[in-house]
């Protein structure tokens, strides 16, 4: 029987000793994988601090029911989204089947239906991005107004120093992950530095998976 090239419905793990801390023990949720790109929900890691009674707080729900579980950092997705994994025996205008394994839902709706006891039977919740270090001023200013709803936005004085604070903040997994906002021209070649340490990162995952797979 011919394989699929395509990874919906799969869970990926990162191999031990890949050599880069960001790809530690990531497990990701393969939600969507075509010729049209992918969509994967991180499982590995939890948010440290949080728990889903606050999440749920956070939106004014009342946890009711549901258990004090912890919150999944899911990768790039909103922060103030919840999206959640979840057995099929629940769907909302939103929920999307995966491969028919799982399902996925990315509105407050399956939040409520936890809380009041009448969501799936499984579940697990994820968020995204929760920090934005960055130079303020010039032209990102129209996306730092969008992004103060969503990123606790951090000014740095130089580009290089945006994408040292997001690596190291990562790194150390605070209660979040962060990413670095630059601009093209000066902003850019600014962070260059920083861009060249995470090409040499990945050259180093790359051939810790030759390895393995020798």
């Amino acid at each position: 029987m011919e394989s699929s090239a395509y990874l919906t419905g799969q869970i990926l793990l990162a191999l031990p000793g890949i050599g880069d801390p960001r790809f530690e023990l990531a497990v990701i949720a393969m939600c969507a994988h075509d010729e049209h790109g992918a969509l994967g929900i991180g499982i590995g890691q939890t948010v440290s601090g949080l728990g889903l009674h606050e999440l749920l707080q956070q939106f004014e729900i009342d946890p009711g029911e549901a258990p004090d579980a912890p919150v999944h950092f899911g990768g790039p997705v909103e922060p103030r989204r919840g999206f959640v994994l979840h057995s099929t025996d629940w769907g909302g205008q939103d929920t999307v089947d995966v491969a028919g394994r799982w399902a996925l839902s990315g509105t407050i709706d399956v939040l409520r239906a936890i809380a009041e006891g009448k969501g799936p039977a499984h579940w697990l919740v994820a968020l995204g991005y929760t920090h934005c270090f960055l130079v303020a001023g010039g032209g990102c200013m129209h996306l730092i107004d969008g992004f103060r709803t969503r990123f606790k936005c951090i000014p740095v004085v130089h580009e290089m120093s945006a994408g040292i604070a997001a690596e190291h903040f990562n790194e150390c997994r605070s209660a979040g992950r962060a990413f670095a906002l630059v601009t093209t021209g000066p902003g850019l070649t600014n962070i260059v530095t920083e861009v060249k340490t995470l090409v040499d990162n990945v050259q180093r995952a790359s051939e810790a998976f030759e390895h393995f797979f020798k």
